[in-house]
């Protein structure tokens, strides 16, 4: 365990809070911990007559488009839960019923507190009354057999890492799933 000596604010934003602490680590020896604080999100897996979900979005950090499963951002205390019915919602134009809480994953535990909330949406359907896609996002929904996207990580099409587990999830139990 590290013990935190002090802490300094080096940004703090409305997706992030950026930390700069000075700690002692395991072995007694100081360290500095840069910690990027994040809400967390929402991932939702979704399979649609023997296809995944996927939207197609341009992410400025890598100045390309990504394939990625549906998702979004965590508000401050926002529950996860509420949160995929809407994301789901917004970016595919689809509603579920229900929401399966499937497994939380740390995309970046070096340096990030980020939490990604995998959910699996349950009985949807496309609505013509959806929630409206954030201003700022230019999203292309794209359905693509389990098989392909599988495939398509290997080819480097899919670098995006949530998807890649939400993809590698589904294909180990698409016996189940499907």
């Amino acid at each position: 365990m590290e013990k935190q000596l002090t802490s300094e604010t080096i940004y703090d934003g409305k997706i992030i809070h950026v930390v700069k602490d000075k700690v002692e680590a395991y072995n007694g020896n100081p360290a500095t911990r840069e910690v990027v604080y994040h809400h967390g999100g929402v991932c939702i897996l979704a399979i649609e007559e023997g296809c995944i979900l996927l939207v197609k979005q341009y992410r400025y950090p890598f100045r390309e488009d990504t394939i990625e499963i549906p998702a979004g951002k965590l508000e401050k205390d926002e529950n996860p839960s509420e949160a995929a019915y809407r994301e789901f919602e917004e970016e595919t134009n689809r509603r579920a019923e229900n929401m399966k809480f499937l497994f939380d994953c740390y995309p970046t535990p070096g340096y990030c507190s980020e939490v990604l909330h995998i959910y699996q949406a349950i009985n949807f359907k496309e609505v013509n009354d959806s929630l409206e896609a954030d201003l700022d996002e230019d999203l292309h929904l794209i359905k693509m057999p389990i098989d392909q996207a599988y495939q398509a990580i290997f080819k480097g099409q899919i670098k995006d890492a949530k998807t890649i587990i939400a993809i590698m999830y589904i294909y180990a139990n698409k016996e189940k799933l499907l």
